[in-house]
């Protein structure tokens, strides 16, 4: 058995470590850690009294980034060897409370006007996702978001898109304007020519009413973000 003066002194070395990054994380903010370092603060505060850098470092090794842990799977997060249900759930309260800030911000102002904001939203929808989905951003006559949804699942790499589908869904909200967004977990944001063909197809129809396309945004992975508008594509 280990003595009790060796028990007490690492007691005092772990708890003294903590200290040591929060004082850290207050003082410089959190630019200045490593994804590790930040990931390790927030499991600190799920699970107290253990070195929880391994666990840290185990996470970012198997899922990649930190959005992508946000975005797991519960049961893929609780997988890994000292991820728990009081774990997994803290997580996702960082998830959603980062997806409502993000979105508060685009309902208090014009998207156009707040695009690195809208940008962030769309990050935080698609991290993690390993089958495509397409959402779609109605906004209202001032260009702010008003509802945004998921409005078709598909596979790894393809998702229906229904032209017909999305206007009336755009008529019955009574919004002036949609954004369009989907991913591609392959992580690749280039579109393929289905998707430019049906993009221009439902730029036509809403000309017709007239509901303003504003873009579509293709996810990929690493922030990698590809804009038909920025492109010249609508």
């Amino acid at each position: 058995m280990m003595p009790y003066e060796n028990v007490q002194n690492k007691e005092i070395g772990h708890g003294g470590h903590r200290e040591r990054v929060l004082k850290k994380f207050m003082q410089y903010g959190g630019d200045v850690f490593a994804d590790y370092e930040l990931l390790e603060l927030l499991l600190m505060q799920a699970i107290p009294r253990k070195d929880v850098k391994p666990l840290a470092k185990e996470l970012l090794a198997q899922f990649g980034s930190l959005s992508a842990i946000m975005q797991a799977d519960s049961e893929q997060l609780k997988s890994v060897k000292g991820v728990g249900d009081h774990t997994v759930a803290f997580l996702k309260m960082i998830l959603y409370a980062g997806q409502r800030i993000t979105k508060e911000k685009l309902n208090k102002a014009p998207v156009l006007a707040d695009w690195n904001s809208m940008l962030d939203y769309a990050q935080l929808m698609y991290a993690g996702e390993t089958v495509e989905k397409l959402r779609i951003l109605f906004l209202n006559q001032k260009l702010q978001l008003m509802h945004s949804e998921i409005h078709q699942t598909g596979t790894v790499n393809h998702v229906p898109i229904y032209p017909r589908e999305i206007l009336k869904r755009a008529l019955n909200l009574n919004a002036s304007a949609i954004i369009l967004m989907h991913n591609h977990p392959s992580g690749d944001p280039v579109p393929s020519k289905d998707d430019l063909m049906a993009t221009k197809e439902i730029e036509k129809l809403l000309n017709t009413i007239p509901i303003r396309l504003l873009d579509h945004l293709i996810i990929g992975q690493n922030h990698q973000c590809y804009s038909f508008r920025a492109h010249h594509a609508l």
